[in-house]
Formats: structure tokens, sequence, C-alpha cells
């Protein structure tokens, strides 16, 4: 059933960069929610696989906070542990709400969030939400460090910019792009637990005195082949009222930059509808919160 040829537990991230070198073909696994589907399943990359254990590399650990307001969440950080950390309740609540969704229980304690970005798919519950907090993934190798937003990371339908040898260590979201910010996320899908979003809808918004819309941020899952932000929505929004002719054309602008499919799990006709209802549907849910 899986063609693993060898296990390695290792204790730092040296020791994953020399087992790498020696072996290319080698797989890290964490959680394994992912991998061990993929090695049961004998997908071509996962055949003859040696695989390296890396939950005891403590770069990858914890959710902390910097002096100047940054937070770092390990990408060994559990589902679980994302959902209840008081950092993440406080000032990022719309993550902890998102991957409070991801599957079931038993998922939820052992899958991470570094994972579930590496998949690469666009129904990962926690990337919508870390693309409007406009997340920096933190990248190590054995040529150093480098430092990729998270829009620019996913390049295609299960495709990452995550060369062979490299680890994403950390996530980190800047002071300025959560503080003032209220947020709601909605997943559709067929069942209310473990299941995959038919659409998932991720959406930030921060408000100005006169009550208009300072910011908008929105971004889609499962509408295009990776999540996809909605640039056209959010310029338009910046300075409007909140009404129903606001949140409408809202809804219009965000079809025009989604290209959403038909598949088994739900038509295009039907994701294209709930591309342009969502959204009001998560402004009024977030600025509900503080009433």
């Amino acid at each position: 059933m899986y063609d693993i040829t060898g296990y390695h537990e290792a204790d730092s991230l040296a020791t994953i960069f020399k087992i790498i070198k020696a072996d290319p073909k080698a797989k890290v696994i964490a959680g394994g929610t992912d991998v061990l589907v993929k090695a049961r399943e004998r997908k071509q990359d996962f055949i003859a696989t040696q695989l390296i254990g890396i939950t005891r590399i403590p770069e990858m650990q914890g959710i902390t906070m910097a002096e100047d307001g940054t937070l770092s969440i390990g990408a060994l950080s559990t589902f679980k542990q994302v959902e209840k950390d008081p950092l993440v309740q406080q000032y990022i609540p719309m993550l902890g709400e998102a991957v409070s969704l991801v599957g079931g229980p038993q998922t939820r304690h052992v899958g991470t969030i570094g994972g579930n970005i590496c998949n690469g798919a666009t129904s990962a519950d926690s990337a919508p939400t870390l693309f409007t907090y406009n997340a920096t993934l933190e990248i190590h190798s054995e040529a150093g460090v480098k430092n990729v937003p998270i829009a620019d990371f996913y390049k295609g339908a299960g495709w990452v910019d995550l060369e062979p040898g490299e680890i994403l260590v950390r996530i980190k979201i800047a002071k300025a792009d959560y503080e003032g910010y209220l947020g709601h996320y909605t997943k559709f899908a067929q069942r209310q637990a473990l299941d995959i979003a038919n659409l998932s809808c991720a959406t930030l918004i921060k408000m100005a005195p006169d009550q208009t819309i300072a910011d908008l941020r929105i971004c889609f899952g499962v509408a295009a082949p990776t999540p996809i932000r909605m640039p056209q929505a959010e310029a338009f929004a910046k300075g409007q009222a909140i009404n129903d002719a606001t949140l409408k054309t809202i809804g219009k602008y965000c079809l025009a930059d989604t290209n959403t499919r038909n598949s088994w799990r739900a038509s295009k006709e039907y994701r294209d509808h709930l591309v342009q209802i969502i959204p009001a549907r998560n402004i009024l849910a977030a600025l509900k919160e503080v009433q």
C-alpha cells in the first residue's frame, strides 16, 4: 500500500537539508493528512520515497508576536492550535474561524497550517484568510532565508513556489494588515463538516471615521485555480458607504474577477451566484460583530 523506503526524524533544519541533499526524492511529513494519502495512492512523486519527520523542529513551532506587532505562526502549528491560540483570537480571529472548518476533529488536531498552504489546493481553508491578511511566508534552505508574499507563492492548481530543499518555516502577518480590520470567513460545502469547499470567501474590512469603507479585501477559494483576490471590487469599495447598491456592485465586480468552473461538487452557475452574494454577507457579518 505504502511504498516508503525509510523514515528519518529530524531535530533541526540542517538535518532536513542534509537528508534532502543526499536523496532529493525524500519528502517531509508533519501531520501527514496530505502526504500519507498521496503515498497510499502511489502518486508518482511518492513511489520508493523516504519520509522526513519534521515535528521536532523548534523554529517551526509556536505562535508569537514581535515588538513591532508582527504575528508569526509556526508552520507546524496544528489547525486546533491556531484556532485556540490567544493571539489569533485577539488579533486575527478570522483565521481561527477558517481553520475551525477544516475536515473533522482528528484532522484539525494533527494537520498543520504549513501543510495546508504547501499543498497548493485552492480549496484550502486557511489560504483565503491569509491572502486577505497579506501574509508573508518565511522559507528556509541551505542557501538562506527568503520571504515570499503568499499571493506570489501560489503558481497554479497544486503548484506552489517551493523548490526542492526549501522548507516553509513560519507565516507572518504585519500589524498594519490586521489592526483596525474586521473579518468574516464563509465556506460553502455539501456537508457542514468533513468536506471540501465548493466555494470559500474571506473578507476583511476597515471602516473610516465617516463610516465609509477605508479598505476592503476579498479572497475566494475554488473560484480559480488558486486562491484569488478581487482587485476591481476592492478598488471600487474604497470611500463607499455600506448600502444595498454598494454591496450589489461589489458582487458584480467579484464576478468579473473570478474564473469559476463546473465540477461534480458544484456547477459554474452556482459558484457564480455565490461569488456575487457572499462578500456582502461577509461584510455585514463582520460589522455586526462589533455592534
